[in-house]
């Protein structure tokens, strides 16, 4: 090998990669070119109907056209939102009585007589077996039934292409709103968890509109206060129908509930936009993806790990000191009379002002972390308050009855009228976020501002529209 050709075997190589460069760059753009146009003829024999040629069935523009209808599209929405309500109610039914036998029938005695064996003191074992425990216990046993059906279910929708279509119907509703489109996503998503909705909010991009979305989200009734709303308007609003009627009326006054929540999302976002997060809704492209199959097993997966564990691990954290208040405000005296008592008749008054009572109000304290105790407390906080003997375990001690029948007559002696039972399915609805939707706002604005507003906001509109219907309530009874 001379001088010459060493200096120029470097040139070669250059000018053949060059040259090789060039042909796979040219294959790749005729692919390239050619993929493209043999999808634009694709497309266009899907949505072009040609001179002579009959018309093609397609089957996901048929289906938009009954979904996206303007007279199908929100009666659909309906029924789908209900039969998802439907699935995650009964479904959940079996398991969470299930784990509420294991962890409050089976394990709460097991370590009470442990705790006995062992000679604790009988105020540290109240507090962390009949307070914490049990606390711990109803949200597990509650709340993680529904989560684990409703997630799946809602993320199968969402894979098959619907959930667009929901957001599709619903945008022009919230760009009159001032809202984003997108928000009926997260407003859906908080069906299931008010705070795993607040985190998918961040699928939009607007901040100002983001911020309407979680402040107004607390008015999606969320799984943990289903238990509420379908106990009192089964003994309350379906007695007043016929028996074989009583069913379908108690699911109807749920939904109504629901829907009242909806209005009011489009009411705060309203004022909202107008006021303190004054702004234009923003533009976006909605893409409406095909209709697939949704992939069941990694749905499954995916939403009981992602959503439904991490929101459970939350609000079981945030149940320990809710349980530990629950019993000591029931078991620490002043004077004979309980920290509770005194509570409860300080804030009777005012209670019975807008159609409530002291026990709703402080079982609604007491129960920030977790709106899955707020039955049990409220029986309990009865019971102690009532002075009504044998009745559940002791003072500070949640608990719930299998029957209808004995919960009505612990109402009734706790002096519940129609009324009460009608504000505290609304005020269920309209109050502040439970502990764990309110530490997921904070985490995600990282203002204490907003977390105040969208905490406070609620609340007060929950006085608010109580002491209405009381009023009118009054007004129309004479």
């Amino acid at each position: 090998m001379n001088d010459s050709t060493a200096n120029q075997r470097p040139e070669e190589l250059i000018r053949l990669a060059a040259e090789l460069r060039w042909e796979v760059g040219s294959n790749f753009h005729d692919s390239l070119m050619e993929t493209l146009y043999s999808n634009a003829a694709q497309i266009a024999d899907r949505a072009v109907t040609r001179t002579g040629e009959a018309a093609r069935f397609d089957l996901d523009r048929t289906i938009d056209r009954m979904v996206t209808s303007r007279w199908l599209g929100f009666p659909i929405m309906l029924a789908l939102l209900t039969l998802v309500f439907w699935l995650t109610i009964e479904g959940a039914n079996v398991p969470s009585a299930m784990l509420a036998g294991l962890l409050i029938d089976s394990i709460h005695p097991m370590l009470k007589s442990s705790a006995g064996a062992i000679g604790m003191p009988w105020w540290l074992d109240g507090l962390l077996v009949d307070g914490v425990y049990l606390a711990m216990a109803w949200v597990v046993s509650v709340m993680l039934p529904p989560m684990a059906i409703f997630f799946p279910l809602f993320t199968l929708l969402e894979d098959f292409g619907y959930l667009p279509r929901v957001a599709f119907n619903l945008d022009k509703w919230f760009k009159k709103a001032g809202a984003h489109g997108k928000q009926a996503l997260t407003m859906s998503m908080g069906f299931g968890c008010n705070a795993a909705a607040i985190v998918s909010t961040r699928v939009i991009d607007s901040p100002r509109e983001r911020l309407i979305a979680i402040i107004t989200n607390n008015f999606s009734l969320c799984n943990g206060r289903w238990p509420t709303q379908i106990l009192v308007a089964t003994i309350f609003i379906g007695g007043l129908a016929p028996a074989h009627f009583a069913g379908l009326v108690s699911a109807g006054a749920v939904v109504a509930v629901a829907v009242i929540g909806v209005l009011l999302s489009f009411v705060v976002s309203w004022g909202l936009s107008r006021s303190v997060l004054r702004g234009e809704a923003s533009a976006f492209s909605l893409e409406l993806p095909p209709y697939r199959p949704p992939r069941v097993l990694q749905t499954v997966y995916t939403s009981i790990i992602d959503r439904t564990l991490i929101v459970l691990w939350r609000a079981v954290i945030f149940a320990v000191p809710a349980g530990a208040v629950i019993w000591l405000s029931s078991n620490i005296l002043i004077g004979n009379v309980s920290l509770a008592e005194h509570f409860i008749n300080w804030s009777q008054p005012f209670g019975l002002l807008i159609g409530l009572n002291g026990v709703i109000l402080l079982a609604y304290v007491i129960a920030i972390p977790a709106n899955e105790i707020v039955i049990p407390t409220i029986l309990m906080l009865t019971v102690l308050s009532a002075r009504l003997t044998g009745l559940g375990e002791g003072a500070g001690v949640m608990f719930e009855l299998d029957s209808d029948a004995a919960v009505a007559q612990i109402f009734a002696s706790g002096g519940w009228t129609l009324l009460t039972a009608v504000n505290l399915m609304l005020f269920s609805l309209v109050h502040n976020p439970c502990s764990t939707t309110i530490y997921t706002i904070w985490k995600e604005t990282r203002s204490a501002k907003w977390t105040s507003i969208s905490s406070l906001l609620p609340v007060g509109m929950g006085f608010l529209l109580c002491f209405l219907v009381a009023q009118i309530w009054r007004l129309l009874s004479g």
